[in-house]
């Protein structure tokens, strides 16, 4: 097998998560740099297998006893039949843990003994609601929603209930269900395994370098619970993954990519070394040194990542002030409001960046001349 080298791709080197909107159900990923066109490829790929294909249980058939078929009222419950396969419809369930006997799409079959005596009816005022958890009782089924009224009694009664659980993927109506051993009086049920409901995704214009026709993706993911959307996009970055890995066979060239390593690390380096300059070193007017005195910039670093609009808001700094600091960083080939995402630097960490930086330069320095002197 022959061996080709490519040039590099620009690629993400971490995912952010966008916490001031994340919830238990719903997470916005932003995902940057691509090469231009590369957003909406990763993007609608990875939301149809999101949609399509993550599997989750669901209940795919009921059966209560002295109920024959969906089509009836059953004496002493408030709701019909029908009412009642579409509460079981609401019914979120985990995954089972998979075990070493287990198979992915086993059946399992639940069977309580609803027992609702006089007693019970009279402290809910004459009706008592069976929820999801008394139907499914303590079994190893994590319920997401304990809560999911199923139906309400009016008479005491005492009456056994089945319910059929299976894993699937998508939305399966009652009739493509294949059931092992289906019992007579077995009620088939429509089923909705996949737990996610809705994907979003959308592609922006970033910036690498002085190049502003990159890609930023942004992929908004909502699950219904029984999956975080971490963990949605997780398993369907793996089924991807699967699915492309079926034309290695076809491979007769090994491809080797440049990632730019060294180029990147001597790119920092330089970077750093004008970063790290104190503001007092570019010679800025006294009014523009004590206006980012005032607001604690103290490198040059800490100067770039302000964008113009927020260093407008600081005490005594006017549009003077900001064209002269423009014209210097112009001079040594920076600007305001610079994305230094892709160096690993950000508002956040500049500081400790630069002061690592400082007292590795400080210590090569003092290693230097004892090595020379040996």
């Amino acid at each position: 097998m022959a061996d080709v080298k490519y040039g590099k791709f620009e690629l993400p080197v971490k995912i952010q998560i966008d916490e001031s909107t994340k919830t238990p159900t719903y997470m916005r990923f932003i995902a940057e740099p691509f090469e231009r066109g590369f957003g909406h490829t990763v993007g609608n790929a990875l939301r149809r297998i999101l949609l399509s294909a993550l599997e989750a249980p669901a209940i795919i058939a009921f059966r209560m006893e002295g109920v024959p078929h969906e089509y009836m009222a059953v004496d002493g419950i408030c709701e019909d039949v029908t009412h009642i396969v579409l509460n079981l419809k609401s019914a979120l369930l985990r995954k089972f843990l998979t075990n070493g006997e287990s198979r992915p799409r086993e059946q399992r079959t639940i069977s309580n003994v609803l027992d609702v005596s006089q007693d019970m009816i009279d402290k809910g005022k004459g009706q008592y609601k069976v929820v999801l958890k008394d139907l499914l009782g303590e079994t190893h089924v994590d319920i997401v929603n304990p809560e999911q009224l199923i139906f309400t009694v009016t008479k005491p009664m005492t009456r056994t209930v089945d319910l059929r659980i299976g894993s699937g993927r998508g939305y399966v109506p009652s009739e493509r269900h294949v059931i092992q051993d289906k019992a007579a009086d077995e009620i088939v049920i429509d089923s909705i395994f996949s737990p996610v409901r809705l994907v979003n995704y959308y592609v922006e214009n970033t910036r690498v370098g002085q190049d502003t026709d990159y890609d930023r993706l942004v992929l908004e993911v909502t699950t219904d619970g029984r999956v975080t959307p971490i963990e949605a996009l997780t398993f369907a970055t793996q089924i991807a993954e699967l699915h492309f890995h079926v034309f290695d066979q076809l491979k007769i060239h090994e491809l080797h990519f440049d990632f730019g390593e060294e180029e990147m690390s001597t790119d920092r380096e330089a970077l750093l070394a004008k970063l790290s300059q104190r503001i007092s070193d570019i010679e800025l007017s006294v009014r523009a040194t004590n206006c980012l005195a005032g607001a604690d910039i103290e490198t040059i670093g800490e100067l770039v990542l302000m964008p113009p609009s927020e260093m407008l808001k600081f005490r005594n700094f006017g549009k003077k002030s900001l064209n002269e600091i423009t014209e210097k960083l112009e001079g040594m080939g920076l600007a305001l409001g610079m994305d230094l995402s892709k160096m690993g630097i950000t508002q956040d960490n500049v500081k400790e960046i630069i002061q690592e930086y400082l007292q590795e330069k400080a210590r090569t320095a003092e290693a230097t001349p004892a090595e020379e002197t040996q």
